[in-house]
């Protein structure tokens, strides 16, 4: 996650995700931003939703003008603008920058775990979404990334986790359900599913403690962004998109 994306409407969609699945369960949410340092580019500049009330206040309606009056009182965007709101409630923030370098990480990783500790919901947020051969652990850019090891860590702890996942060259179809079979091997015991928008995946593991929370979670999301949201679910057979 960078400052520079706040408020933009992958964020609106990302929060009103976390405030559908914090209303449906019974969460003690820690939100990790993993953050990196802006990078100059125009990403985060798809703010234009916050002019047409009409189309996209419908979706969560507190959240909606809420984003808007901070974006415009606010010049320098920055993640810790919704943490001074009561937007996510039963929340805490881990804001630490994500380091590269491999000792470095895992320090950072230590003082995430320990947050943690009184959270049983956990939320990652990293630049790109999961680990890729090509970024190697402890190499340049491996902040952008979530690690396995880091997932095993936080599922093993007793944490159900949801991760942002940025979308790649590779059929969406088949990227999710790879991704969930994946995530369904690491996380033993879990239920996994997926939420998608037109940009990213959020993929979800519910430890065994939150698996009566999967019906009411994906209803207070069908319920608040039909057409905007789309639940997925991992199948071993022909692949199946609950689209809402």
């Amino acid at each position: 996650m960078k400052d520079q994306y706040f408020g933009d409407i992958n964020d609106y969609r990302k929060y009103g995700l976390l405030r559908s699945i914090s209303r449906a369960g019974d969460f003690q949410l820690l939100v990790a931003w993993m953050l990196t340092a802006d990078d100059g580019s125009t990403d985060g500049k798809f703010t234009s939703y916050l002019k047409e009330p009409q189309k996209w206040s419908k979706y969560d309606q507190a959240l909606y003008y809420s984003l808007k009056e901070i974006l415009a009182h606010n010049q320098k965007r920055r993640v810790n603008l919704i943490e001074e709101t009561e937007l996510l409630k039963n929340t805490e923030f881990f804001s630490n920058y994500v380091p590269d370098a491999a000792n470095d990480r895992a320090t950072w990783f230590s003082s995430l775990a320990e947050q943690a500790q009184s959270s049983n919901f956990v939320f990652i947020d990293p630049d790109n979404g999961l680990e890729v051969k090509s970024k190697p652990y402890g190499r340049k850019y491996s902040s952008k990334y979530l690690y396995w090891r880091e997932v095993s860590s936080l599922w093993q702890s007793g944490k159900s986790l949801l991760i942002y996942q940025h979308f790649i060259r590779e059929k969406r179809i088949k990227f999710i359900q790879r991704l969930l079979g994946s995530l369904s091997k690491v996380t033993a015991g879990s239920y996994v599913e997926a939420f998608s928008t037109p940009h990213v995946v959020f993929l979800m593991a519910l430890q065994p403690k939150h698996h009566d929370s999967h019906k009411q979670i994906v209803n207070t999301v069908q319920e608040n962004w039909a057409g905007q949201i789309h639940h997925w679910e991992l199948t071993y057979g022909p692949v199946r998109d609950i689209s809402l």
